[in-house]
């Protein structure tokens, strides 16, 4: 390791922690929860949850990109947790990102908590379902306005319910 690599990882960690600190402070990230906290052990989860949403949503695994059907979802609806169904997203805030997940560029106020991860070393912004602490995926600062944000989401972390006509 040289020089480079330790000021490239301090630029990182500037770069992170001051959009945590935009991130939280200026999307009213720090709220109370107007529901019950959803709280079940493990072997619970594994009866409730596929294999594969399993993996997602309680251990904080990735979907392979482009297979998820929510990609092409068009239709008008409500996109909630795939565990506890909270409402998470709205048709309205969906677009296409072209990275292979579902993506948003906002969410529905207080469904979302956050919290840093580094298991790629470079920081991220990793985020969870309020209610059952789900994991859903990644927000990144390249989304379209007017938040610029871009809430990369697995599709089996998501259940998809169409608006009722």
């Amino acid at each position: 390791m040289d020089r480079r690599f330790f000021l490239y990882l301090g630029l990182n960690t500037i770069s992170f922690l001051a959009f945590t600190h935009f991130f939280i402070k200026k999307q009213g990230l720090a709220f109370e929860h107007a529901f019950t906290k959803l709280v079940k052990s493990d072997e619970e989860w594994k009866t409730i949850l596929t294999a594969e949403q399993y993996n997602i949503l309680r251990q904080e695994g990735t979907e392979i990109p482009f297979t998820s059907s929510l990609n092409k979802e068009k239709r008008e609806g409500i996109y909630v947790c795939a565990a506890c169904d909270l409402e998470l997203f709205t048709s309205s805030k969906k677009y296409d990102s072209g990275t292979g997940w579902p993506s948003f560029f906002d969410y529905i106020e207080n469904s979302l908590e956050t919290k840093s991860d580094y298991n790629l070393l470079i920081p991220r912004i990793e985020y969870h379902c309020a209610r059952c602490g789900g994991h859903q995926g990644h927000v990144f600062d390249d989304g379209p306005q007017p938040t610029g944000l871009r809430y990369c989401n697995n599709g089996l972390a998501l259940k998809f319910l169409p608006k009722k006509i």
